[in-house]
């Protein structure tokens, strides 16, 4: 019965044939004999009485009638269009492969249809063929399809350009995909579906060439394709054989042996290297079309950088060098240069006409770059743009818009209109993310404050001072300005990532017969004034900026040493008048173990002192600088210490150091831009200069023992260290250093301290150690291969110059990671009328720096010294940072 009432269906609705015919449905003769007979060339409108759906599985028949458009109630017309737009809108869901309408029951104008549908195969699983394991599980999760899925076109398709765009990514150009279907006896309308894949060769790029290019070099075109590259190659026998695209093959001889010339000669070998030695060892030579795509927007980019602003790629062309390579040329139009000619102004009341030419500082005749007009009133690096001009000084609601008045042969006339606007006062200041830090511990180093006037240069040091503290996240720290034209106001919200900053220090070891143990913590953010509060104690009351640590150090009965220390940043919080106090004692011993394992001392020299500074950030030159006072009593008592100058006795070391530094890093960790510099002159008084010993000769002062010779220390010490950070490229970082110091004499005839002297080479791990000697690093060298005679006495002077580039591999703050490679060199010289600025021992290395929040500074080096009589295998050493970058 169903069978012929179909077959009536499609007698009837004629409309329906070519849509059930593309079903697989026949169409034969029928038997209406039961049926009211239909007049076929009348129209006539009926109303559904009911739908049924039968043949689904699956696919929700509620689903089915959404999807088909028809509802009960619904007047149709027969013969007519409605039951073939129920059908495609049915076909166009890619869910079944078959289609069938029936008309179920007639009853006056009331007609009763049903839908009969056969579903399409469902996936039983599927599997690739051709590939490794390794490339199926990625592709796996990457296409998506999962067991039970329809097989439908859309499938296919998407399965295919996955597949093919993931292998062509990897370089794998003429990748072919074919999907074979396989039903799957054990489940009814379920079949397999098998991914073949054939990979072929991995194509490269081997060259690519440029026509129309009469301005700019093609080598320097190609250096703007940052991520399309030639192929790298050696070709050292060899002219290039290379084809136009068009068919046409071209033999060139690069170098013109018949101009013996020296340009000719240098350009004949710059040509023949440039084609045929490729370098680009960290280069993908892959095509992608996207980046291809980039990469001509960059070289269009750059030509208009030169004046050519009509310049444009006409198109390009991509053939096959051979079965493994493609070569790539490209068609370029120049067009004109052009060059900049009047620049006018419109709107400007605050600055002159003359002060705003300055700034943007765009002479006429210059050749026009939109680059660089959009630099100059935008986004200088330096900040000496326009928009800085106006918003360092409060106008914030300011506008700029560039206007060409006229373009006349190859010159531009500029219009530049200004909107001023009111000055904006800015209004609330709030902070957001400070979970541990005490809010005014960030708001006194802001400097918008409510009812100043708004400047983008505060907000700029504001953030520099925020990520100078060391407690938060730089990478993360934020400024949301919030302006409120009706008003002129603008509020401003820092936004702050806490970060761990206390560190402790913990090691133990053992190495000849001693027990070697440090423990030292430090309390970054420490809060002295929540001591007595013991809510605050977890673990330790912080917040408030301030800094205190305890560090012990014990070799077992021949070293030990304690120090503390606790600096408030801002003296009594309304001013950075920083204040601190340090205490430190060491005692260094030789001796034995009697038979009774008992240590028996023989020598010793204990070392005794504490410090107390006063520090205040000046107004002028600037206030990045920051000038710091600090007395220092020290106190050395010997006892049988051969190792020294003299065996017994006691030297004082009181002494005042003034620093004046400046520091306008953009941040503590990974520095990116900006610079340091010290000037530190430490002095005593001239004891010998003002006591009745400055009438001795110099017979007397040989005549006292060196005990009292040097009871009472005196010199004046200079030093000066200067870096710099600048970034080269993103994130890569040239970091400059230059170090230098002089020990100084008041009398000739006492001669130069046996203290305060330095030392130069190894790790620079003990700042001062064991004899108030300063050691100073060089990476590459042993103290005693740059002098024999350090192993005895400190020289009193030294230079040191270093350049590092750096690279992070991670700037997660809880693990900032970054490599480097060095180039350095210093020496060391005992008397002024030796030193020679020039004669230096050099060394270059590789290093690895990883600072852990918990740990501080963790880092490694090794340097190859140049300067020493070994083979050059034997030139190498480690050296070892902990806790900080050594001197």
């Amino acid at each position: 019965m169903p069978d012929r009432l179909f077959r009536y269906t499609v007698l009837t609705f004629g409309c329906l044939t070519l849509l059930l015919t593309r079903s697989n449905v026949a169409a034969q003769s029928p038997d209406t004999s039961f049926l009211p007979i239909i007049n076929y060339s009348v129209s006539i409108d009926y109303e559904i009485g009911g739908i049924t759906v039968s043949g689904t599985e699956y696919v929700d028949k509620s689903r089915v009638l959404a999807r088909s458009g028809l509802v009960v109630g619904q007047e149709i017309t027969l013969p007519g269009d409605d039951i073939a737009e129920a059908i495609k809108k049915l076909w166009r869901s890619d869910l079944f492969s078959e289609i069938e309408f029936t008309i179920t029951n007639l009853i006056g104008t009331r007609i009763f249809l049903n839908i009969h549908l056969k579903e399409r195969p469902r996936l039983s699983f599927f599997k690739f063929r051709g590939i490794s394991k390794g490339d199926a599980d990625e592709l796996k999760d990457r296409i998506g399809i999962r067991k039970g899925d329809p097989i439908t076109k859309n499938l296919k398709i998407s399965t295919v350009n996955i597949v093919t765009r993931y292998y062509k990514n990897k370089g794998f150009l003429n990748v072919t995909v074919n999907l074979f279907e396989k039903i799957d006896t054990s489940q009814q309308n379920y079949m397999a579906l098998i991914i073949d894949i054939k990979k072929g060769n991995k194509v490269k790029i081997y060259s690519i060439d440029f026509t129309g290019n009469h301005h700019v070099k093609s080598s320097k075109l190609r250096s703007l394709m940052k991520d399309t590259k030639e192929q790298a190659r050696l070709n050292i026998f060899s002219n290039k054989t290379s084809k136009s695209g068009t068919g046409d093959t071209t033999k060139t001889q690069y170098i013109y042996w018949n101009n013996l010339s020296f340009k000719g000669l240098l350009k004949g070998m710059y040509d023949y290297g440039s084609e045929n030695f490729k370098i680009g060892i960290f280069n993908s030579s892959k095509f992608l079309k996207k980046d291809f795509k980039d990469d001509k927007a960059k070289i269009i980019a750059y030509y208009n950088t030169k004046g050519f602003r009509d310049a444009k790629i006409m198109g390009d062309t991509i053939y096959s060098y051979d079965k493994t390579h493609l070569s790539i040329v490209v068609h370029i139009d120049e067009g004109g240069r052009y060059y900049f000619r009047n620049i006018d102004w419109s709107g400007n009341a605050k600055y002159s006409t003359d002060t705003l030419n300055q700034i943007l500082n765009i002479k006429r005749g210059e050749i026009f770059d939109q680059g660089l007009l959009e630099t100059q009133l935008y986004s200088n690096p330096l900040g000496n743009d326009i928009t800085s001009l106006y918003m360092d000084d409060g106008y914030l609601f300011f506008q700029l818009t560039p206007v060409e008045v006229a373009v006349e042969g190859d010159s531009i006339d500029i219009l530049i209109k200004v909107y001023e606007g009111p000055q904006a006062i800015i209004g609330k200041v709030t902070i957001v993310g400070n979970t541990k830090t005490k809010e005014h511990v960030i708001r006194r180093e802001l400097r918008t404050l409510p009812g100043n006037v708004f400047s983008r240069a505060d907000i700029i040091r504001s953030q520099r001072e925020i990520a100078n503290l060391g407690f938060f996240n730089p990478e993360t720290l934020g400024v949301i300005p919030t302006p409120h034209p009706e008003d002129g106001t603008v509020d401003i919200e820092y936004s702050v990532e806490e970060r761990p900053s206390d560190q402790i220090e913990l090691s133990a070891g053992y190495g000849a017969n001693r027990l070697v143990g440090t423990l030292g913590v430090s309390f970054n953010n420490f809060s002295m004034g929540s001591v007595f509060d013991k809510d605050a104690w977890s673990p330790m009351p912080s917040g408030d900026g301030q800094r205190f640590s305890v560090r012990a150090q014990s070799q077992g009965e021949f070293y030990q040493a304690l120090t503390a220390s606790f600096t408030e940043p801002w003296l009594g919080g309304k001013k950075p008048n920083s204040f601190s106090v340090a205490a430190y004692t060491s005692k260094r011993a030789n001796g034995f173990y009697n038979s009774d394992r008992k240590f028996e001392e023989t020598e010793s020299i204990v070392t005794t002192g504490g410090t107390i500074g006063l520090g205040t950030r000046l107004k002028w030159p600037d206030d990045y600088f920051i000038l710091q006072s600090v007395i220092e009593l020290q106190r050395f008592d010997l006892d049988n210490f051969s190792a020294f100058l003299f065996k017994n006795g006691i030297a004082n070391n009181i002494n005042i150091t003034e620093i004046l530094s400046r520091n306008s890093v953009d941040q503590p960790i990974y520095p990116r831009k900006g610079s340091k510099f010290a000037l530190t002159m430490k002095l005593t008084l001239p004891y010998s200069l003002i006591s009745k010993r400055r009438f001795f000769t110099q017979q007397d002062w040989d005549g006292l023992d060196s005990e009292e010779k040097y009871k009472f220390l005196e010199y004046h010490k200079w030093k000066f260290d200067a870096e710099w950070y600048t970034s080269i490229i993103g994130n890569l970082v040239l970091k400059a250093r230059a170090s230098m110091g002089f020990l100084g004499q008041y009398n000739t005839k006492l001669g130069y301290s046996p203290f305060e002297r330095f030392k130069l080479g190894g790790d620079g791990l003990s700042t001062f150690f064991l004899y108030g000697e300063e050691i100073i690093s060089l990476r590459g060298y042993e103290p005693e291969e740059i002098n024999f005679r350090q192993q005895f006495e400190g020289a009193t002077i030294f230079n040191k110059f270093t350049l590092e580039l750096r690279y992070p591999l991670s700037l997660n703050p809880a693990s900032t990671i970054y490599g480097l490679a060095f180039v350095e060199g210093g020496n060391i010289w005992y008397d002024a009328k030796d030193f020679d600025p020039f004669e230096i021992k050099r060394s270059v290395g590789l290093g690895l720096r990883v600072h852990l929040p918990m740990f501080g500074l963790l880092g490694v080096d090794y340097g190859i010294g140049f300067d020493k009589d070994l083979s050059l295998f034997q030139r190498g050493t480690f050296s070892l940072m902990l806790g900080f970058e050594p001197y």
